[in-house]
């Protein structure tokens, strides 16, 4: 029973278990529900999503394995669940007038077998007319329409919001994991990479000591105090400029802004393509670089390494002297990052390419890819978190 439909969930990488699909069959059976596309689609949500980034993608899947609401039903019906269900859920609905001109017809049994034997020869969608399930018309089956004897299969009634409609406006698209970052979803995300410790002068009640001691002195208050836990990680920021990234200043600035209000301790530099010999900080004065030996002597390997840049460049400006496109470098690219590498075990490479299935396609992707040990990032919601995550574990790598 909605076998295929947790099977599609799991194929699109939805983080749902068996134990919540048998929930859902459980609460299915036990009739937690009205026999309603609506109510089914926020019940099926309920029992199976369990974090609001994963809705939209969740609504998408829903449309597509139901194409309309009607099916919905059928699929149910299909399943074999009790009619008593249907016929209990009906009859909650109907006035007493209605049910008085349905036991006029036969009664709800015979109703029952009807609708049922519809289903069975009825191969295509129907508008209107009265013997069909439809929309529009006077059968008793269907939606939209008029009949004091009818089942309504798609949802709500006339006027009023079907279930199709609920997960077709994708409320939750902006939940996406997968979309591209603004300052404030940034933010959120870099939240992940805190260490908290405590330092500096006694401000905030100990709790925990404060009660130990005052039981310990009869009763009598003994308060503790203890300092403030606060974020004290240390962030080096490399940004690449320039050329290819002139595509993605405005995400980048993002991302550096955001950095900037979360991290207390954060130093930032730039760079043109790969790591060589000097690195600068205001990109409009070029010409005031700092040594790139002097920042690996400066900021010692408690520094969280970010870097930030789309790859993307001829290969020899990573692995050869004299590559770079700017001036002539004595020592490649990759001898300068394998000194970072080395200096600072954790580190990881943010990519404003956002879709990584395009990175194959760039050769110096892959070998700045490689020499991360898959630690490059895509800049989205997904990546940056999984990025924070890599920083304060570095066997944690992207996962694609």
């Amino acid at each position: 029973m909605f076998l295929d439909f947790f099977l599609l969930l799991k194929k699109h990488a939805l983080p749902v278990s068996i134990g919540e699909y048998l929930n859902l069959l459980e609460g299915l059976k036990r009739q937690v529900i009205e026999m309603s596309a609506e109510e089914f689609y926020y019940f099926s949500r309920t029992a199976l999503i369990k974090n609001e980034m994963h809705y939209d993608l969740f609504d998408r899947l829903f449309a597509e394995y139901f194409k309309n609401a009607e099916t919905v039903e059928a699929r149910i019906l299909d399943a074999n669940l009790p009619p008593e269900w249907f016929k209990e859920a009906l009859s909650r609905e109907l006035t007493d007038e209605e049910k008085e001109l349905i036991e006029r017809m036969g009664g709800l049994e015979k109703l029952f077998e009807r609708f049922q034997q519809l289903l069975q020869e009825q191969k295509e969608r129907h508008d209107g007319g009265n013997t069909w399930i439809g929309t529009g018309g006077t059968s008793p089956f269907g939606n939209n329409g008029f009949h004091p004897e009818g089942f309504r299969v798609q949802g709500s009634s006339a006027g009023n919001r079907t279930a199709a409609k609920v997960w077709e406006n994708r409320e939750y698209k902006n939940y996406d994991e997968d979309l591209e970052l603004n300052t404030r979803n940034m933010k959120m995300a870099l939240r992940r990479l805190r260490i908290l410790t405590r330092q500096g002068m006694d401000e905030e009640l100990d709790m925990d000591a404060t009660i130990e001691g005052t039981s310990r002195n009869g009763g009598i208050l003994d308060i503790h105090m203890h300092p403030s836990r606060k974020n004290n990680v240390k962030v080096l920021l490399l940004l690449d400029v320039g050329g290819s990234m002139d595509d993605h200043i405005e995400q980048c600035s993002q991302l550096f802004s955001a950095a900037k209000y979360q991290f207390k301790h954060i130093e930032y530099f730039y760079f043109h393509n790969c790591i060589y010999e000097t690195l600068w900080r205001d990109n409009t004065r070029r010409s005031s670089r700092v040594p790139t030996l002097e920042v690996l002597h400066k900021y010692n390997k408690e520094y969280k390494v970010i870097f930030v840049g789309d790859a993307s460049m001829a290969s020899y400006e990573i692995t050869h002297p004299r590559g770079s496109v700017e001036h002539y470098n004595e020592e490649s690219g990759m001898t300068w990052l394998n000194r970072f590498k080395e200096q600072y075990p954790h580190f990881v490479w943010l990519n404003p390419v956002t879709v990584a299935d395009y990175w194959k396609y760039t050769h110096s992707i892959s070998i700045i890819r490689e020499w991360s040990d898959n630690r490059m990032f895509p800049l989205t919601l997904s990546g940056l978190t999984q990025a924070m995550k890599s920083l304060k574990n570095p066997k944690i790598k992207f996962e694609n």
